[in-house]
């Protein structure tokens, strides 16, 4: 059976052209949304995958209208193929029922792989470079801003009142880890603790 899948961006652009292509084309079925391609819950998509069977054929009008990226595309292509569905895009002239059609898409899985090393082995030398500089990512030992200030009543009041770190967090509306973690960092910055 061939099924078709539409999809457009916002509620006031047209399905009709889609619509008429896919039906030209044969589909018996069509599903249609009308979603932002970046929202990953589209239900129609959802509604269509679970009716499925092996030897149907999803067709489309382009490829931009059943995957959200190139990694999304091919894995939704992947489980038509796991599910022996074949893949035709009319725009694009991909359909995956020919040896053409499969070595083009092959071609996509391999750049989208290519892509996705290319970004890891990026990251990888950016973190190196940034440790070799001294810059390590992730949250800095110390006080800053307005933390500052509130470090600062937590620990006089630890200092002077010898209230518990609870009842301090209380006092201030923070947390008692982050009570405890401001006293004492505090107490380290502390002349007079560190001569005792």
């Amino acid at each position: 059976m061939k099924i078709g899948y539409a999809r457009v961006s916002t509620a006031d652009q047209l399905l009709d052209m889609q619509l008429n292509e896919l039906q030209a084309h044969g589909c018996e079925v069509i599903y249609s949304e009308k979603i932002t391609g970046k929202n990953k819950e589209r239900p129609e998509l959802l509604k269509m995958l679970e009716q499925l069977r092996k030897g149907d054929q999803v067709v489309v009008w382009k490829l931009d209208r059943i995957g959200r990226s190139l990694k999304d595309l091919i894995e939704i292509v992947e489980g038509f193929k796991a599910k022996g569905v074949d893949f035709v895009c009319l725009h694009n002239q991909i359909d995956t029922s020919t040896p053409t059609g499969r070595f083009t898409f092959n071609l996509f899985a391999a750049l989208a792989e290519f892509e996705r090393e290319i970004i890891v082995e990026r990251t990888k030398a950016g973190l190196k470079a940034a440790k070799e500089r001294g810059n390590i990512s992730g949250r800095k030992p110390g006080l800053t801003g307005g933390n500052q200030k509130k470090a600062a009543q937590a620990y006089k009041l630890y200092k002077d009142t010898k209230l518990s770190h609870q009842e301090i967090a209380d006092l201030l509306k923070i947390g008692k880890s982050t009570a405890y973690r401001y006293i004492t960092a505090q107490a380290k910055a502390d002349p007079k603790q560190q001569t005792a």
